[in-house]
């Protein structure tokens, strides 16, 4: 910034230098330009292109001081010239402290170096620094100062400058992460990745803090790890790549660039599996464009030959493609309308432990998928009421897959989540540097890798969000996906697209709900419309299968639908009566009458068959299915007695396990309950050796036997019984021990999370006072040097 007429002679000297890299102004000297900027600051905004040189932000924290001298250094050693690039550092500085970052940063560069002030116009071959207590945006070629929103210790500085940065620059935004702890940094890198935009961090074995380079890494999106002084070749290269500059794109548009792209389509299918020849070609552009700038390749044939020789380029290629900027309840104001207007719907009309489906779509590292969780949990417990949630969360990237399973986040989701979910929701590690999702939170979710173009969809959903992903698709493949939508919704489902996203030309299909938010409602379906998934790819059949089929076009169909009209009468018919059964006994599915061998009982339903099962079947049937879940092996107990309505049936029982198909959901495992009425007709006694007209002796009384069967059978219920009322009895005095265990681990998460405030704030702290000490010793060691160099001269 302008220092007025407190500048020295040779920092004006400095700026006569490097006075030919700025644009021209009417001003007689140095001093009158800079009393007179910020009088025509947006004359100047109007002269300056806002995307004209690139925007290098650099983040820091403990350790910071050397890690600036260290990239400075280098960078006055590799450029022969100014850079052409605006450098702008955000350092965790103490609020209530003058800096004098500033005065230390111009010993290591001959570029001009300025504290910001509000609204100042970016220059390149300039140095800025973020002021104490303050936060900074970038936007249309100006730095912006706000006043911090979060209370000291919880502030994320470069996470907002770095966002600010993507979303202004675009791919023409460079950050870089240098030395200091927590995670800071690492929600906005994302974001700059996701524009297109390249990132570095520092080698963590070079740095005095680690934690900051080492989150970055983590991610696995950095393009460049190295040590600070060594940046500098990487980023003038990169810079001064046709990708950095306003003749980028001029490769890609010469006649034969679309073979080579269909070249590296060819090649990003064969390894990955997935086809972007119908993705928006602008976006294919730049993504490849950067990749070629990172690997300092200016011929689009060249990059072919180095991907056929180098398979990670082509992961690394494909990872490109599919980077995904997501956080929490991203967009708030889209989010807000959601909870508003959509998650009450809803539930609307539902009856108790309904089932609510709901696909996320393009989840990429889940944090959509858990912020929509999230909303519906608290809909839930303001109705007071429980239902069935089934959300299924898919993506094409099986890495970020992985890691939304996961659930762990950088500890900077602080700005994106309020400090209520994040108590409610979510578990800090012990080391503060991370959040993990909380264990019934995650369990709601299925998450697995799918790629909508191809692989089918879910069905009879209620919600569907796709956000953000339809944007970098070309308009062949959005026409394909938007019916795709309305097929898998229920009628009146709800559709959450992103806010630069619309569903086109397909008025018929879905009505807005909110425009702005980019909510939209299934239509009910046309009359005598039938509902079928829209077209897609089906491999071809070989020439004999197509020849049979044309030959006898419904003669398959008709076998096989006589086939499933048979098979479906002898089950009804003489198939037992089955249950199919959670490992606790929850009930999934039945077949056949069963009321001979199950009722509900009084109060509020259950449907647990542990808890349904008559007089006689109940103590069998609870051992048998402990011991199957236990030793996976079929148990069979023929011949129970099982009491109904007053009168006594003889039952056969068989469970058995059934192991996980290949289609299945989840890898829950099911059991299956037979009962079977056992048979006692004549014909399926054994036939007796002896002749029919010989006397067959009595040996026991069988009057006597009931008798006594009877009273056996009666006892062990008496016993069975009282044992169960002493284990309810047990049960009670478990559960009043845990409520008051709760109660306790309440008491001491508080604690502990008053604790982590106090932990978060001594940190924050320290790094301040790290900064300090650092330019305090500088400060000591000048003084010092002064002091000798005036000792010498009094001496001679």
């Amino acid at each position: 910034m302008a220092r007025g007429k407190k500048e020295t002679s040779v920092a004006r000297s400095k700026k006569d230098k490097v006075k030919a890299a700025e644009r021209p102004v009417d001003a007689n000297t140095a001093e009158a330009r800079h009393s007179t900027e910020n009088a025509t600051e947006a004359e100047k905004t109007a002269e300056l292109p806002a995307a004209g040189f690139p925007i290098v932000g650099i983040g820091a924290s403990a350790g910071g001081l050397a890690a600036f001298e260290a990239f400075f250094s280098g960078m006055t050693a590799a450029a022969d010239k100014p850079p052409d690039m605006a450098f702008v550092l955000v350092q965790h500085l103490a609020p209530d402290y003058k800096s004098i970052l500033t005065d230390l940063i111009r010993r290591y560069t001959p570029m001009q170096v300025f504290e910001v002030e509000d609204g100042v116009v970016v220059r390149p071959n300039c140095v800025y620094i973020i002021p104490p207590n303050h936060d900074m945006a970038f936007l249309n070629g100006t730095l912006n100062l706000m006043e911090p929103a979060l209370p000291r210790g919880q502030r994320l500085p470069i996470d907002f400058f770095f966002r600010s940065l993507a979303q202004d620059q675009h791919e023409r935004a460079i950050c870089i992460v240098l030395s200091g702890t927590g995670s800071d940094g690492t929600l906005g890198m994302r974001a700059v990745k996701g524009e297109g935009g390249m990132v570095m961090a520092q080698l963590p074995e070079t740095t005095e803090f680690d934690s900051m380079p080492r989150n970055a890494i983590d991610t696995g999106l950095v393009d460049y790890i190295v040590p600070a002084d060594e940046m500098a070749t990487h980023l003038i290269a990169y810079a001064s790549h046709p990708h950095g500059t306003n003749a980028r794109s001029s490769h890609l548009a010469f006649p034969k660039a679309e073979g080579f792209l269909n070249k590296i389509f060819i090649l990003l299918r064969s390894q990955t599996g997935h086809d972007f020849s119908m993705y928006k070609r602008s976006t294919v552009n730049r993504r490849i464009e950067r990749r070629m700038a990172v690997h300092q390749i200016d011929d689009l044939g060249s990059y072919v030959l180095f991907l056929q020789k180098t398979p990670v380029e082509v992961e690394a290629l494909f990872r490109d493609l599919l980077i995904g900027v997501t956080n929490f309840f991203r967009d708030p104001a889209a989010f807000a309308e959601l909870e508003a207007k959509v998650i009450p719907r809803l539930f609307t009309n539902k009856p108790d432990s309904a089932t609510i489906r709901v696909w996320i779509c393009g989840c990429s590292t889940g944090e959509e998928a858990y912020s929509i969780v999230i909303l519906l949990q608290e809909q839930m417990e303001k109705l007071k009421k429980t239902y069935n949630l089934q959300l299924f969360a898919t993506d094409i990237d099986s890495r970020a897959v992985n890691q939304a399973r996961k659930g762990l986040y950088p500890a900077s989701i602080c700005a994106d989540v309020s400090p209520e979910r994040l108590a409610r929701y979510f578990t800090k590690q012990a080391d503060g540097s991370a959040y993990r999702i909380n264990k019934g939170i995650r369990e709601l979710l299925v998450f697995s890798e799918q790629d909508v173009i191809k692989d089918p969809p879910f069905s009879k959903l209620d919600l569907i969000s796709c956000r953000n992903m339809l944007i970098y698709m070309g308009s062949e493949l959005q026409k394909k996906l938007v019916p795709l939508f309305h097929y898998a919704l229920n009628p009146g489902g709800m559709l959450f697209l992103g806010t630069s996203e619309t569903i086109g030309d397909y008025v018929q299909l879905f009505s807005t709900l909110e425009r702005h938010s980019k909510l939209y409602q299934r239509k009910e379906d046309l009359p005598n419309a039938k509902r079928h998934p829209p077209e897609r790819y089906i491999p071809p059949l070989t020439a004999d299968l197509q020849a049979h089929k044309a030959s006898s076009p419904r003669s398959s169909e008709v076998k096989v639908s006589l086939r499933l009209t048979t098979e479906r009468t002898l089950l009804d018919r003489y198939a037992p009566a089955a249950v199919l059964v959670g490992e606790r006994g929850e009930i999934f599915y039945i077949h056949g009458s069963t009321g001979r061998y199950l009722q509900l009982a009084s109060g509020e339903p259950d449907m647990n068959i542990l808890k349904m099962a008559r007089e006689g079947l109940k103590w069998e049937l609870t051992t048998a299915l402990h011991s199957v879940v236990k030793h996976k092996s079929q148990i069979e107990r023929p011949g129970l007695r099982v009491k109904t309505n007053g009168h006594f049936s003889t039952v056969n029982l068989t469970v058995l396990p059934l192991p996980p198909t290949a289609d299945s959901v989840t890898d829950l495992t099911l059991y299956l309950v037979v009962l079977e009425e056992a048979r006692t007709t004549g014909q399926n006694l054994p036939i007796p050796v002896t002749s029919v007209a010989e006397p067959v002796e009595k040996t026991i009384d069988s009057d006597e036997l009931a008798t006594s069967l009877k009273q056996e059978l009666q006892a062990k219920e008496e016993y069975l019984k009282s044992v169960n009322e002493e284990l309810e009895t047990s049960n009670e005095e478990l559960k009043s021990s845990n409520e008051e265990m709760q109660l306790i681990n309440e008491e001491l998460q508080s604690t502990n999370e008053e604790l982590e405030t106090s932990k978060e704030e001594l940190q924050s702290v320290n790094e301040e006072l790290a900064t300090v000490n650092n330019e305090l010793q500088t400060k000591v060691f000048d003084l010092s040097r002064a002091n000798n160099d005036m000792n010498n001269l009094l001496a001679g």
